[in-house]
């Protein structure tokens, strides 16, 4: 894969909540049940009758300004420069929770029996050779996808910008969702 900003793409109008992904990043980074790394966030809008729900599978998002890496006291994240990459250091970290309360997408989790947060590293060493994260590979609707930022950037219907997820100026995020018209945030 050419070096640059590695994205996921989440085309969330094919999302069926499934967890599939969530199941196999589970599985893949032998997490226990109190972690889970991918989770699928389901979104509600408007009023009865009219409700419009949408799913989102969502992980760390590996954003340009990490609120995770600016607040960690003990350096136990790093940016890879050739990827963009966020990476956690489990040995590093003190299990503080700093990481939890500050990422404004949940994505840092705390492992009551570890006593330590993990969070996706976006599968870094199936990247490395060449191969997919668990959570593209296992999706039967082939909603989740892995680019770069740039090339993904310019799809159909990209956006950063989706109602119920923080502002994108607070960590400029790499990753980019397809949604509904009624689930965009403009």
């Amino acid at each position: 894969m050419p070096r640059g900003q590695i994205a996921f793409f989440v085309d969330a109008t094919k999302c069926i909540n499934c967890k599939t992904c969530e199941i196999a990043c589970t599985e893949s980074n032998g997490s226990g049940s109190s972690r889970r790394m991918r989770k699928v966030r389901t979104f509600e809008r408007g009023d009865f009758p009219h409700v419009v729900a949408y799913n989102i599978s969502m992980s760390c998002n590996h954003c340009e300004l990490p609120a995770c890496l600016e607040h960690c006291p003990t350096g136990a994240y790093t940016k890879r420069a050739s990827d963009g990459i966020v990476v956690h250091d489990p040995e590093k970290c003190i299990g503080c929770r700093y990481c939890t309360w500050l990422c404004p997408y949940g994505a840092p989790e705390f492992d009551e029996d570890e006593r330590k947060v993990g969070k996706c590293n976006l599968c870094v060493d199936e990247i490395e050779t060449g191969e997919m994260p668990a959570c593209v590979k296992s999706c039967p609707m082939r909603v989740i996808e892995v680019g770069l930022l740039e090339e993904i950037d310019g799809r159909h219907g990209a956006t950063i910008s989706v109602k119920g997820l923080p502002p994108p100026e607070v960590t400029r995020p790499a990753c980019r969702y397809r949604v509904r018209i009624e689930a965009r945030d403009v």
